[in-house]
């Protein structure tokens, strides 16, 4: 398929300045995106790919609506949900955690994709993805105050998987205005702003539930209040432009396809879903029972461990930050996704074998370091290569959503499968459960080798 190329610069959008020419789809360069967008529209391909160069307004507000969505989904998962669990079942709370949890994993595996689709195909005065944002975290702070005063399990799971269907929401439709705004060139930079938002924000919010351990229902609501700031000021920074191509219509073959792409036709896509699947898996499997780790493997009280899990996240942070930062730079320098995705994944399984072995705090300390590290670069690059093998990179909501299922499906399964591991031998078999995650995630690391379309 040829393109017409135009000697017409790009206009810049928000924040943005004019660009050289970029690839815009294989074998063919245009810097006009109507053009694009014309020659594109004889496949059915909705958006030109986006050639604006991103300021620095986008990055900070993209930063900080990834860092107040995830303060408030994953203080719960990591903190908060087990302290609700001792409230409910003080003799044990690690079988709540591991019902509840998998629900709302469900909820995240069908919305994610689904509400990805449909925005694609959503034609509004405020953009396609904007509605879905400001909707989605505004169900979301009201799903997170259901679960603070939720007096019984069951409406525990209710609330949990009301939290997770609005959260993907929110989060589906930021990741597929990421692909409509960023272009190639600086995808690798943009997805370590992702990446450093995210695990500051879990960093924040084990330090927030330090403060406020006395005053759950505080603890799961406040970090709710920054999510709708945080996601109001993205999506009022960011551009949301509608294709201009007719949306074809309506059918239900098309929907049930939100939640497949052919894993042979797209054979790369294929492998980094099955990557992003597994590290997500394995590091579920402890960061869901980290809490309890440090209670029962340590042999810490509840004030203690949270302080305790709090300072070994910090850690975990800097060392984040540190590789985060330049990881991203580097990949976009010499132009290479794979050794890093692949290589900080490998490391990440050393990490979890690590813990499976120590009995100590510091032990605990160095293990979060070596996780730290790894995963710093891991989640800086591998957003970026998923991008790079999207099959339809003109329509990102739909395949970004199938990558989601990636992110969900495992947070349903890692709780459960953990939990079943832990109680082999008596119970309490962290050493196993931790051995089990490494191997996953090793097998996370494999999948990566055999990707052709980036290097």
């Amino acid at each position: 398929m040829s393109t017409p190329t135009s000697k017409e610069e790009p206009k810049s959008g928000l924040a943005g300045t004019a660009t050289p020419p970029v690839t815009a789809a294989a074998g063919a360069t245009s810097t006009d995106p109507a053009a694009a967008s014309r020659a594109f529209s004889v496949e059915g391909i909705t958006q030109a790919v986006s050639a604006v160069r991103v300021g620095r307004g986008y990055l900070w507000a993209l930063s900080f609506a990834q860092f107040g969505l995830f303060v408030a989904l994953l203080t719960p998962v990591f903190v908060s949900m087990s302290i609700k669990a001792e409230q409910l079942n003080p003799t044990s709370p690690e079988t709540v955690v591991g019902s509840v949890l998998p629900f709302g994993a469900l909820g995240a595996l069908f919305a994610n994709p689904l509400l990805g689709a449909i925005s694609d195909r959503t034609r509004t005065r405020w953009g396609r993805r904007r509605p879905y944002m400001v909707g989605g975290v505004v169900v979301f702070v009201g799903a997170l105050a259901w679960i603070a005063f939720s007096d019984s399990v069951l409406q525990l799971t209710l609330g949990w998987l009301l939290a997770q269907i609005a959260a993907n929401t929110v989060l589906a439709t930021l990741t597929a205005s990421f692909a409509d705004n960023v272009p190639e060139f600086q995808r690798g930079k943009a997805s370590s702003v992702i990446a450093l938002a995210q695990n500051i924000a879990i960093l924040a919010g084990l330090y927030l539930a330090v403060y406020l351990v006395g005053n759950l229902p505080l603890l799961f609501i406040a970090p709710g209040v920054l999510a709708i700031i945080a996601v109001l000021i993205y999506a009022f920074v960011a551009r949301d432009d509608l294709p201009t191509t007719t949306i074809k219509p309506f059918s239900w073959i098309n929907l049930i396809s939100s939640f497949w792409t052919n894993p042979i036709k797209h054979r790369d896509f294929g492998l980094a879903w099955w990557g992003r699947f597994l590290i997500t898996f394995g590091t579920f499997m402890f960061t869901t029972y980290r809490v309890l780790y440090m209670q029962d493997r340590i042999g810490l009280s509840t004030k203690e461990a949270v302080p305790a899990v709090a300072f070994g996240v910090l850690l975990y942070t800097i060392a984040l930050l540190a590789s985060a930062a330049v990881s991203g730079w580097v990949s976009d320098r010499v132009q290479r996704r794979k050794v890093f995705v692949w290589g900080s994944t490998a490391l990440t399984a050393v990490g979890l074998v690590i813990l499976a072995h120590v009995d100590t705090v510091g032990g605990f300390y160095f293990a979060e370091i070596v996780l730290g590290f790894a995963f710093g670069i891991y989640a800086a690059i591998d957003t970026a290569l998923i991008v790079d093998v999207l099959p339809d990179p003109e329509r990102p909501g739909k395949d970004l959503g199938v990558i989601n299922i990636a992110n969900a499906l495992p947070q349903s399964l890692a709780p459960a499968v953990g939990l079943f591991l832990l109680g082999i031998g008596g119970g309490q078999n962290y050493t196993l459960m931790l051995w089990g995650a490494g191997v996953a995630v090793l097998l996370g690391a494999l999948v990566i080798f055999p990707i052709k379309s980036v290097k």
